[in-house]
């Protein structure tokens, strides 16, 4: 955990921009109250990347066409160059941790797509991601304080695969959301201090993101946070069980894994659950993810709503099909969350691209590439974003 400044100028601090006429908590005379966060999609380390960690693991996969998980590497290097092996784990964070050293986030939470473990009890799934535990270094050198599990990977090596997967992340002091060694603990928070609260990351997954049924948690039985549908009575449920954690100063994050890998269109039902959670007063901010690529969000009732973060550290390099959809580009979300209200006071992002497994600041024309997806898919979502002189994205 770390407790950086959370104190910073309403206008002008680096990498800080509030939007004029959004709400901010009340701090010292010119000061503004609020925690600032770094959010990304999904973050696999497993199958390809785990191949060029420290500590590789047994390369076998079970998938249609490729039986070794080294292919991928392969692949990737066929299309880009080179790629290190036994590298440093925090080679594939590349120049995203000049980005995280500038933002200086309070917190950071990613999710997590993979099992941590050496487990040999594959899923018949098809697909497979496994990151040797040894590798978990790549996690901690990053800084990562909040991996969220409750995704349709996590249960690949099977529910001791996930036993494995707890147990590596609690001893390197990254704690966990929407998994557990049962269904209460799946449904337990991760809580991490701020100045002034708590920060609380909920998490769930859905019935529309490959998740299978059968890897819910049960009252004595390892599983994830899953939920059969986006109704009125799961998020009553969700915003009861909030409210009841929540304590004055704390702020909530409602982390979902939901919906398809492709495509930009964003389901009735997920708009409106997202919508429920907030309206309830629980969820201070909804991140959203699953999609391969960033899809639009929206402000709704002054509180941040991320339908779809697309993915940010994969091993899909080399592979073929939908680049109109520019899965390559990841975005690192910066919101910042004015204290204790939990409205909105600015969002910046930087945009990453994958190159040889590692993360490096995407060129302007990309940049430029992504504000006007954005733009244009938040047309329907009252959101418009703007290309700052340094490159970076903000909303407002």
């Amino acid at each position: 955990m770390r407790r950086r400044r959370v104190f910073l100028q309403q206008m002008g601090a680096a990498g800080v921009h509030v939007a004029a006429g959004w709400a901010c908590g009340s701090g010292p005379a010119g000061k503004t109250q609020s925690v600032k966060l770094f959010l990304c999609g999904d973050v696999m380390t497993g199958r390809g990347i785990d191949q060029i960690l420290g500590q590789p693991s047994e390369p076998g996969i079970y998938e249609d066409y490729v039986k070794s998980a080294r292919d991928y590497v392969r692949f990737a290097e066929q299309r880009n160059g080179p790629i290190p092996r036994r590298a440093e784990p925090s080679y594939i964070w590349g120049e995203a941790l000049a980005e995280l050293d500038r933002a200086q986030p309070d917190l950071r939470i990613i999710n997590l797509e993979t099992s941590i473990t050496t487990s040999a009890a594959a899923e018949a799934k098809g697909i497979n991601y496994r990151m040797h535990p040894a590798n978990v270094t790549c996690l901690t050198a990053a800084g990562i304080d909040c991996c969220v599990l409750a995704n349709n990977h996590v249960l690949d090596w099977g529910r001791a695969g996930l036993t494995d997967t707890l147990r590596v992340l609690r001893d390197a002091k990254i704690q966990t959301a929407g998994a557990g060694a049962g269904l209460d603990e799946a449904r337990l928070p991760a809580a991490m201090d701020v100045r002034g609260g708590r920060v609380l990351v909920y998490a769930v997954g859905g019935p529309d993101c490959g998740i299978p049924p059968a890897w819910a948690a049960g009252e004595d039985t390892p599983g994830v946070n899953y939920i059969d549908g986006y109704t009125t009575a799961s998020a009553t449920s969700i915003t009861e069980r909030i409210l009841q954690e929540k304590r004055p100063g704390d702020l909530a994050i409602m982390s979902i894994h939901w919906g398809a890998n492709w495509g930009y269109r964003i389901p009735g039902a997920h708009q409106e659950f997202a919508r429920l959670l907030i309206d309830g007063g629980g969820a201070d901010l909804v991140h959203g993810h699953s999609s391969h690529h960033a899809k639009g969000m929206e402000l709704y009732r002054e509180k941040l709503i991320l339908y779809g973060c697309g993915d940010f550290l994969s091993d899909y390099e080399g592979i073929e099909g939908y680049e109109q959809f520019r899965g390559d580009l990841g975005v690192m979300y910066f919101p910042e969350l004015a204290a204790p209200s939990g409205k909105l006071a600015g969002l910046r992002m930087e945009v990453m691209q994958v190159r040889q497994f590692r993360l490096r600041r995407a060129a302007p024309r990309d940049r430029e590439w992504l504000r006007e997806m954005f733009n244009r898919e938040g047309r329907l979502l009252g959101t418009r974003f703007t290309l700052e002189p340094d490159g970076g994205l903000r909303l407002g």
